[in-house]
């Protein structure tokens, strides 16, 4: 299982039009997501600022080529344009992938960071 972690912009005025979408998603936007191996997905923000995150249980590689694939995501990238501006990785087509510089986990008891 592999982690994925991006950040994007909601557009001046347009954070609750971006929640009120997100709590409206289609569930063939869902559907694609779980056929990537996406799952744990989050969105935070601060102000303007989102930072998401999900887990891969088929890798970030895999779910980075399904959704670059899909039609769905493009329409679904298309209808989120008014309300944020996303930075894509030519490559990939994805929000560029945040490198980790700090984990933190317990086990059993014990730390390792």
């Amino acid at each position: 299982m592999e982690k994925y972690a991006w950040k994007a912009l909601v557009k001046e005025g347009k954070l609750e039009e971006y929640i009120k979408r997100h709590d409206e998603i289609w569930q063939e936007m869902k559907d694609v997501l779980e056929s990537a191996g996406i799952f744990n997905y989050t969105i935070w923000n601060v102000g303007n600022e989102l930072f998401g995150y999900y887990e891969c249980e088929k890798g970030v590689e895999y779910a980075a080529k399904v959704q670059a694939e899909s039609a769905v995501v493009a329409r679904w990238n298309e209808y989120m344009k008014d309300v944020m501006t996303m930075e894509l990785d030519p490559e990939t087509g994805a929000q560029p992938k945040l490198n980790k510089v700090f984990s933190f986990r317990t086990d059993e008891g014990e730390s390792t960071v």
